[in-house]
């Protein structure tokens, strides 16, 4: 409502100027009505450019700013030697339209790779923690990073990619249910997230090349910003590490916040099905441990008292090897 708001008094404004030069030349009604049009135009103008990001726009203002410096350099050397004032003048223009525009374009191309740029300046706001950890498909998927979120054990503001959402919004649209339903259900979060005061939650337009996929965007990106990824994708974490980037694995801290067991140790468990070798039996602790029982297929659906004998660590998690007593 703004917005239009202040386009409808850009316009009237255009329009009283154009009144104010129409009466200096006796034709006040074709001057407001030409301020008018002026005033439509520039809108529609500004409204098709609503895709032009600041940072673009920053980049080629920096990149011109660095060609015109660089056609001074060389305009004033060319000035030392034995050249007549008309090649010098003409010299002076070419070499400013010349570095101008390869310093844009330059610009433009590498504007990602600015780090001083208004962009990608860090001011200190209070109430803005410090850090910016970009969120993976995986992650969002996953479910728990609201709730992680808020006990504090990340901080920095959240920062989700603009291909990250295309994605999401890709498997929401996909023709498998259990695709569609993961997309829709990091969609669904996302949303809460958003309108969820605790939560400092951003969605930051990335302008990469089309070609590139996802997991590279997040790990150049990452990269520019100084950021870290939160992920729960095994292959993007090494990518990443390789790359010096920081990676935070839900998987890692759930694992470390599982009940802690050691060999010798005693304790209860109720028994649910078969294991996989013969006359096993598997059982679940209450954060999803895996427990396998030798000898105790008998005791399936019967909640038995167990001794630890050894405790393997996997990928997915721990497996707790145990006897009966």
């Amino acid at each position: 409502m703004t917005l239009i708001f202040i386009r409808l008094f850009f316009t009237l404004i255009m329009g009283f100027l154009g009144f104010y030069v129409g009466t200096t030349m006796y034709q006040p009604l074709y001057g407001f009505l030409s301020g008018l049009g002026f005033g439509l135009f520039f809108i529609v103008m500004e409204m098709s450019l609503r895709r032009v990001s600041v940072r673009g726009l920053s980049s080629m203002v920096f990149g011109l700013l660095l060609g015109v410096f660089m056609a001074k350099l060389v305009a004033d050397v060319l000035s030392l030697l034995p050249l007549s004032e008309f090649v010098q003048s003409m010299s002076r223009v070419i070499l400013t339209f010349v570095f101008s525009y390869l310093g844009a374009v330059m610009a433009l191309r590498g504007k990602d790779e600015f780090n001083v740029i208004i962009p990608y300046i860090k001011f200190r706001r209070e109430g803005i923690k410090e850090g910016v950890i970009l969120l993976d498909t995986s992650a969002i998927i996953d479910g728990k990073i609201s709730d992680i979120y808020k006990t504090h054990f990340l901080s920095g503001r959240l920062v989700v990619l603009r291909s990250v959402l295309h994605e999401l919004q890709k498997l929401a649209d996909s023709a498998d249910d259990i695709k569609r339903q993961r997309g829709r259900r990091g969609m669904e979060l996302l949303r809460l997230m958003q309108h969820d005061s605790k939560i400092d939650i951003h969605i930051h337009e990335d302008e990469m090349e089309e070609s590139m996929d996802v997991d590279a965007r997040l790990v150049r990106i990452a990269k520019v910003m100084d950021a870290r990824i939160c992920t729960i994708d095994f292959n993007l974490g090494k990518i990443a590490a390789l790359q010096g980037v920081d990676i935070l694995n839900i998987h890692d801290l759930v694992n470390a916040a599982k009940f802690v067991v050691f060999t010798g140790e005693q304790f209860e468990i109720k028994l649910v099905k078969e294991g996989k070798e013969s006359n096993q039996a598997v059982g679940y602790m209450n954060d999803g441990t895996m427990v396998v029982v030798r000898d105790a297929q008998d005791c399936i659906g019967e909640t038995v008292k167990i001794t630890v004998t050894s405790v393997l660590q996997t990928q997915a998690g721990k497996m707790i090897f145990a006897d009966l007593i």
